[in-house]
């Protein structure tokens, strides 16, 4: 496992945040470091785990009742 930035705060959050990444990184997005690797789920953890990717959290959208 990956060791996990304290901004990130939970694993399930690391591995959400990772994927998305990885997708932007297939579609042709520039990687931020320099890696042998070209596999975009390692770059896009290697990228977090070096606090190099800006995110945010939204709340949470509740339901309605109808």
């Amino acid at each position: 496992m990956q060791k996990i930035p304290e901004s990130i705060g939970s694993k399930y959050r690391f591995i959400i945040i990772a994927a998305e990444r990885a997708k932007q990184l297939q579609n042709n997005a520039k990687p931020k470091i320099k890696t042998r690797s070209t596999k975009p789920a390692h770059i896009a953890m290697k990228e977090l785990e070096q606090d190099l990717i800006s995110f945010e959290m939204t709340p949470a959208i509740e339901p309605s009742q109808n």
